[in-house]
């Protein structure tokens, strides 16, 4: 059985990226840890570090050692904070992953609520292409996620929250400029710029036949926001997102948004967690301010999509 100080000594030392800087974090000395060290390696059959003169160099197996450490120090550190909280305060770290659209609209109202009602809550926000959330959790860096369009995973539990309505949004000379709806079959001759979600362009909406469609023919695909929205006001293309998501560059009225019909396009944001881990109170008391902002932001219009929660008790 691993033991979880050497696995602890030798997550910071994989971290440190040497026994003399792993001794300063954990005040250890470094005769005791290479010698929990050699434990642990003989205990596991293999070498875990490379020692250079420079530093220790992570083995094939020092790396995959320490994906597990990461999480298995991880549940420790929230099952020690959620058994505080049986008898106080909320407490401990909680990692939440967004994507850039959420953090828009409710970023800043969900930090300022987390500050205000769980003081003693280590918040931990990452805004990330949608996608790309997904592989975090499953890394055990995230503890929720909010996702568009995840692919199932047997891992990760999914609740679907709301459904947003695409829309074609790019230069009016490069788009038209109506108001009038355009068919999918237009939208396809048009020059598409299209925003690669991580590994995959699936949050771009549910149905993945029109997406590899679209994936065809795009003229360019790009993994950055703002280079999307600059190319899009230089009118390099027109690209095929939500209003939220190009909220700034409409209100400034630099491009302009056309509904995409025949079929229309949607995609649907997901809260996803880890099913194999237990929630703590930490967990559900921010899973429960998360949907509370995104219901607040819907109603309120700061966001257009329907939700697709059960009603508040």
């Amino acid at each position: 059985m691993l033991d979880t100080r050497q696995l602890q000594y030798f997550a910071t030392i994989y971290e440190a990226g040497s026994l003399a800087q792993a001794s300063q974090v954990l005040r250890v000395a470094t005769s005791a840890l290479s010698h929990h060290l050699a434990q642990l390696e003989h205990r596991v059959g293999e070498a875990l570090f490379l020692r250079k003169p420079r530093g220790m160099e992570p083995t094939a197996s020092g790396h995959r050692l320490y994906e597990h450490a990461r999480s298995i120090l991880r549940s420790l550190a929230a099952a020690e904070a959620d058994l505080r909280d049986r008898a106080g305060q909320v407490s401990g770290q909680v990692a939440v992953g967004m994507s850039f659209s959420a953090v828009k609209a409710i970023g800043v109202p969900f930090i300022s609520q987390v500050v205000r009602d769980y003081p003693e809550v280590q918040l931990v926000l990452t805004e990330s292409l949608s996608a790309s959330a997904l592989p975090h959790l499953l890394a055990s860096e995230v503890d929720l996620a909010l996702v568009y369009n995840p692919p199932p995973d047997l891992a990760v539990r999914t609740e679907p929250v709301l459904e947003e309505r695409m829309v074609c949004v790019g230069r009016p000379d490069i788009i038209g400029d109506t108001e009038e709806p355009i068919t999918f079959a237009e939208l396809l001759e048009l020059p598409i710029i299209l925003l690669r979600q991580g590994v995959s362009a699936r949050a771009i909406m549910d149905d993945i036949s029109l997406l590899k469609k679209i994936e065809a023919r795009a003229r360019l695909q790009m993994n950055s926001v703002q280079a999307i929205a600059g190319s899009i006001e230089a009118g390099l293309g027109c690209v095929i997102g939500t209003r939220l998501f190009m909220q700034d560059q409409l209100q400034r009225k630099t491009v302009h948004a056309r509904p995409i019909i025949a079929p229309e396009l949607s995609r649907t944001l997901h809260l996803c967690h880890f099913a194999a881990r237990p929630p703590t109170f930490a967990n559900e008391a921010i899973r429960e301010v998360l949907l509370d902002n995104v219901r607040a932001a819907v109603r309120e219009g700061r966001w257009e999509a329907q939700i697709l929660l059960p009603p508040e008790a």
